[in-house]
Parts: C-alpha cells; sequence; structure tokens
C-alpha cells in the first residue's frame, strides 16, 4: 500500500473523509474538497468531513466536474482512496444533468439524458404524473406550474434537474450602495461578502438566480442579500423570522443603500402593505384561523411581479411556505441561512426549491481573519439540592427535563456569572417564562418575550445597542435575527433539548465583530445527574465540532 506522509487526508470506505489539520498540504486539501464534501466536525487536531448525494449534486450545480473531485483525492490523500468510494462519486456525480428542464415555445420541457433513464423517470410513479405529452424520445413537455414539483421527484428518483428554464422579469428595482452609511461611516462590502453575491448571481446566467448562501452568525447575511438585490435589480419580497428582523432589514436598507423609505414596504401582522421592497415574516403567511383553510397570506407571493424572493434563516422554512415556493420557480430565489441542518432532515427540498449550496465560509475562518468575534464556551454543572433531586426522580418522565432546567440554584449562578463579568454587556437566554420572570426581577434586568409589544423590543434593543442597558433577559425570541453587536456575554440558563439549530443559533447572538476586540464567551448552565447533562452532551459535541473550545466547570 503506497504511503505519502505529508498529504493531509484520509478517505474512509464510509465516505468520510479526515483531515489532519497540522498536516503541511492541509490548506490546499481544505480548498480541494470544500465544494463536495459536508464538514461534520472540526476540533482541534482532525477535521472529518463526509461525502453525500446532496454535497455532490451541490458541487455539480456550482460547475464542478466530476473528474475534478476524484482528482482532488489523489492528489491530497495519505492512503490509496477506497474504489468504491471513487465509483460512487462518479456514479452520483454523473447523474446530475442527466435531466434538464429548460423552456419550450408554449411551456416547460423535461430533458432527459438517454432512453432507458426516459422511460425509468416515465413509468416513476412520482415523476409520471407531473409529465405532459412525450415530444421525442428523451423529451417530454409539462405545465410550468409542476416545475418545482417535478424538482422534488426527480431527486427523490436520484436524478436531479439541472434547472436552466431561467426567470420572469420582476419589476425594475433601482438600487445601489451608498459610499457612506447613513451615520457617515465608511461602507465597503466585504471581499466574502461580493463572492457571496456574485455566486449566486452569476452575471444573470440561467445557471445563476436560484440558491443558498452559508455564512455563520455576524458575519452580513442581510448585507449579502443586499447585494443580490444590486446585482438583480428588480422588485425584492424578503421573507424573515420576525418582526424584529424586518425592522433589521429596513435599518440595514436605509443605512447602506440609496432605498428611501417609501421604497420599502411592511407585509406584517401590524401593517398590510407591498413596495419595491416587502419585508414580511414567516409567521404572517402561515397564517390561518384553523386548519381546514388555506392560508390567505400566500397571496402575497402574486402580490407584485417580484424578481427575487429571499428567504432568510431558510434552515427555519416552515412546511407550507415549501409548498408555495414548489409554485414560484420562475421567480430568482436566495436563501441565507447560518446552517443547512434542518431539524425535519428536509435539506433536499432546500436544494430543490430554493437551490444548491452557492457558497458558503467556515466559522473559524471568518473568525480568524477577524470578521466575526473569538468566542470560548463554557458549561457550568450545578448540584441540585436533596429536595429538587428527590423532586426530579419523582416527576413524570415528560416533566423531567422543566424540573431540571428550572433548578433554582441557577438563579446563584446566574448572580455569579453577572458579578464575574461585571461592565461587559450581557444576554440571559432561556426556554421557561417563570425561570426568566424570576432572573429579571433578581437582576434587574429587562425581559422580552413573545408577548412583548413589537415597539417596546425596538425601544429595549437601541437601549442596549445606546449603552444605556448593561444587559436583557431573552426567551426564545432571542434566538433569531437580533442585531445587538456588543453583546460580548450569553448565558444560557435553559435550552430547547439538544437542538444543533438553537445552540448555533444563540452563539451567533455574541459572534458579532466587537468594536473593542472583546473575546465572547457562551455559559451553558446545566443541572447535575438529570437529563439535562445528556441533551448539552449534543449541543457541547456540536460546539466542538465547529471547532470552539469548551470549558467544563461544576458549581456547588
Amino acid at each position: 500500500m503506497s504511503y505519502i506522509p505529508e498529504n493531509a487526508l484520509i478517505v474512509q470506505s464510509d465516505r468520510t473523509i479526515l483531515l489532519e489539520v497540522h498536516s503541511p498540504t492541509a490548506e490546499k486539501a481544505l480548498v480541494a474538497i470544500a465544494p463536495f464534501t459536508e464538514l461534520i466536525k472540526s476540533p482541534e487536531h482532525i477535521h472529518t468531513y463526509r461525502i453525500t448525494p446532496l454535497s455532490i449534486w451541490n458541487a455539480r450545480a456550482a460547475g464542478m466536474a466530476v473528474e475534478a473531485m476524484v482528482e482532488a483525492l489523489h492528489q491530497y490523500a495519505k492512503y490509496p482512496i477506497p474504489e468504491a468510494v471513487e465509483q460512487e462519486i462518479i456514479t452520483l456525480g454523473s447523474r446530475y444533468g442527466l435531466t434538464i428542464i429548460e423552456r419550450g415555445e408554449n411551456s416547460l420541457i423535461l430533458r432527459v439524458g438517454d432512453r432507458p433513464l426516459a422511460e425509468l423517470l416515465s413509468r416513476d410513479k412520482h415523476v409520471a404524473p407531473l409529465l405532459g405529452k412525450r415530444l421525442s424520445e428523451l423529451c417530454f413537455e409539462f405545465d410550468a406550474g409542476f416545475r418545482g414539483l417535478l424538482k422534488q421527484a426527480l431527486l427523490a428518483a436520484g436524478y436531479p434537474a439541472e434547472d436552466i428554464a431561467g426567470y420572469v422579469t420582476g419589476d425594475a428595482l433601482s438600487i445601489k450602495f451608498s459610499e457612506t452609511t447613513r451615520s457617515g461611516t465608511k461602507f465597503l462590502l466585504r471581499d466574502y461578502q461580493q463572492k457571496a453575491a456574485e455566486a449566486f448571481h452569476q452575471s444573470g446566467r440561467v445557471q445563476g438566480g436560484s440558491g443558498v448562501i452559508v455564512l455563520p452568525c455576524g458575519a452580513g447575511k442581510t448585507v449579502v442579500g443586499m447585494a443580490a438585490m444590486a446585482a438583480v435589480q428588480e422588485s425584492t419580497l424578503v421573507l424573515t423570522t420576525s418582526l424584529t428582523s424586518v425592522r433589521q432589514w429596513r435599518r440595514e436598507l436605509l443605512d447602506k443603500t440609496d432605498l428611501l423609505e417609501d421604497a420599502i414596504a411592511e407585509y406584517s401582522g401590524e401593517v398590510k402593505a407591498t413596495g419595491p421592497v416587502t419585508l414580511s415574516t414567516y409567521q404572517i403567511l402561515t397564517y390561518r384561523s384553523n386548519r381546514e383553510e388555506d392560508f390567505p397570506h400566500f397571496d402575497l407571493f402574486r402580490a407584485r411581479s417580484w424578481g427575487l424572493i429571499i428567504y432568510d434563516e431558510v434552515h427555519l422554512l416552515p412546511a407550507p411556505v415549501f409548498r408555495i415556493t414548489a409554485e414560484l420557480q420562475a421567480r430568482r430565489r436566495l436563501g441565507l441561512t447560518a446552517t443547512l441542518i434542518r431539524e425535519d432532515g428536509r435539506e433536499g427540498d432546500v436544494f430543490a426549491l430554493i437551490g444548491p449550496k452557492r457558497y458558503d465560509v467556515p466559522w473559524r475562518e471568518l473568525e480568524g481573519q477577524g470578521f466575526i468575534a473569538t468566542a470560548n464556551c463554557s458549561e457550568i454543572r450545578i448540584v441540585q439540592d436533596e429536595e429538587r433531586q428527590m423532586e426530579y426522580a419523582l416527576a413524570p418522565r415528560r416533566n423531567q427535563f422543566r424540573v431540571a432546567a428550572e433548578n433554582p440554584r441557577k438563579v446563584e449562578v446566574v448572580k455569579d456569572l453577572l458579578e464575574r463579568n461585571l461592565g461587559h454587556r450581557i444576554l440571559i437566554i432561556g426556554e421557561f417564562l417563570s425561570q426568566l420572570e424570576t432572573l429579571a426581577q433578581l437582576t434587574g434586568l429587562p425581559l422580552i418575550t413573545g408577548k412583548t409589544k413589537q415597539k417596546e423590543r425596538e425601544q429595549l434593543y437601541q437601549a442596549f445597542r445606546d449603552g444605556k442597558l448593561a444587559g436583557l433577559v431573552l426567551s426564545r425570541v432571542g434566538n433569531f435575527a437580533i442585531d445587538l453587536p456588543d453583546a460580548n456575554i450569553l448565558i444560557q440558563v435553559s435550552g430547547k433539548y439538544g437542538s444543533r439549530q438553537e445552540e448555533a443559533q444563540r452563539l451567533g447572538r455574541i459572534l458579532r465583530p466587537k468594536s473593542d476586540n472583546q473575546q465572547a464567551h457562551f455559559y451553558t448552565l446545566v443541572s447535575l445527574r438529570t437529563c439535562e447533562e445528556e441533551f448539552a452532551r449534543h449541543r457541547q459535541l456540536f460546539l466542538t465540532e465547529q471547532g470552539y473550545s469548551y470549558q467544563i466547570e461544576v458549581w456547588d
């Protein structure tokens, strides 16, 4: 067996790839494999990547040849690569492009690579009902309204479509970045933000115009969205997770572009307006008075001739919005996210309906360049008193998590952490309102929950930004799209079981680069000898896999 000691990769037959970080070829190897692999974990010395059908098809959609993937492994592998892995890359990679969606004179056409595949798909129980007249051995006509559904069905069949049917032209929108912000500071797109927007737009070619940009929290995904708008120059619908995020988009658009106030409309529970740029939330779109009714606010998608739809935090896209997105394949679609992990496993639907991954940058790379803050993560394990431990032991299994999460001794730890971090900008975040109300009373910090009126939320967030408040206590509303750049301490008193998605969102609240270059610190409080420990291990594993240092402290 040949062995090349200076090479960085170990390719294994289960399609995982180990990268030795300290190898002399590690940096070049990472650049070579990043387009067609998924990063699984990146602790100190050995990073693990995985080859999946979606990772290969994402790379093919970005223009990477199958031969380049295989060559990358051969060039940087320490040992010979397993033949099965090479064959899997060739087999899966060659499937992309065997089905092509293109525009015909009066309808859309599915063009298939060869006759056996055409026969296979014409008999597939999910694909066949979506196909119309067979124009030739290799071509099928189909209704434009089935474009999204057909892409889903072809992906499920293992033959993802290359969609080059193009897009309708939306209403014109004149938008460009300002050289200085409204506050007078100089503004310049960061290099990776520019590259991300270009990877999405591709100079207007039919291969571009749909896809997902993956960037860490705090890296300026909103700015990337605005750069895409500036490239497209057509009316834009922006969908976000909350009203807070709507207001953040408005602030950023007014601060960094030449758009005027009346060009930006809000469509929410409070206001139902549309404009050249319209900002809305997933919550209002998926509202209906009962489960038997359709979604009345889906009419927003037809309210104007949108040239671009931006899905902010696309990993949280509700299932009903996938349904309407399947009908919107003639519109350019941009997904923005910090992670493609979906707790419901619908990553394939993101690929089929929003588009392939167009660009991503690892968290630690931007941290090393100073674009996001350096962060340390600590888990503080807290002994429950005997009475509380007995209460936990006797509680029904479904209630044990809450008993552990609301351990009263966590309040003492929070007070200790506040004393340790005096002078820092602090966020306290948790799951249960009674616990958060107690903490707000004891600390004197304002509490923001889902019941807090939007105007009051905005006032409190602004007071924190202006330095008038040293901290905030937040319910789950603090997980999403809050722009609080100077927050550098986050204390998580309770979380949603072992959710990796939530952990990424909460860590992201303190990753904005600090004006004074202060390090960020993320504390998680966990009750000892309870199910909280097991859930915390899931979150700990996620953070260490992302490359963050993680300390454990026992507080007794």
